[in-house]
């Protein structure tokens, strides 16, 4: 299988919830987010406040539960090494102006006690496993109902194109209406920053 054809398996299976694809998937792209997050992080007292493994758990949470609605178009390891890094500028600057709007002092050796400031630590085990597909589940409940179809439309692999075929309305406009509602649901869950569109 020629490795674009591969690249695409990956993605399907990970948009289908697959945990060996999810495994995958942080194996080959968690060190890249993490150098990222490192190269961003040169301020000591912002890395006293967040770690680069959070900032990158957040991220791949993130992913996971966007590209299980069907969010994502990635054609390439590329695009999706450039979306992943997006996400985690993105993550890094509204903690950053978050800490800051907060007036925390940033020299001090505890970590922030707001929980709502702090960026969620999901370790990669059985229990984690079980708290992003709640996670994916709190999101779902909170789309509408035609959100949820679209979501629902792309998870099963349906191009926009096709969808916006049978419910009216351009391929970008679609894509854009779910991703708002996405970055609103995730928002008002306290799970994501802003996004790409």
């Amino acid at each position: 299988m020629p490795d674009d054809d591969q690249f695409q398996d990956l993605i399907r299976r990970v948009r289908n919830r697959d945990e060996s694809a999810a495994t995958e998937l942080v194996r080959r792209y968690e060190s890249a987010i993490r150098r990222v997050i490192r190269i961003q992080l040169r301020d000591t007292s912002m890395r006293r406040v967040l770690d680069s493994m959070d900032v990158c758990q957040s991220v791949l949470s993130s992913f996971f539960v966007r590209t299980a609605l069907g969010q994502y178009e990635l054609d390439t390891p590329d695009k999706l090494l450039h979306l992943l890094t997006s996400i985690a500028r993105n993550k890094l600057t509204s903690q950053f102006n978050r800490l800051h709007a907060q007036k925390r002092d940033m020299r001090r050796d505890n970590a922030v006690e707001d929980e709502a400031a702090r960026v969620p630590d999901l370790a990669s085990d059985p229990s984690a496993q079980v708290s992003a597909k709640e996670l994916l589940e709190k999101v779902r409940g909170r789309l509408n109902a035609e959100d949820l179809y679209l979501a629902e439309q792309r998870a099963l692999g349906r191009s926009w194109k096709e969808i916006a075929e049978e419910v009216g309305g351009t391929d970008e406009a679609l894509r854009k209406r779910l991703t708002r509602a996405l970055n609103q649901v995730m928002t008002e869950l306290g799970l994501d920053e802003s996004s790409t569109e």
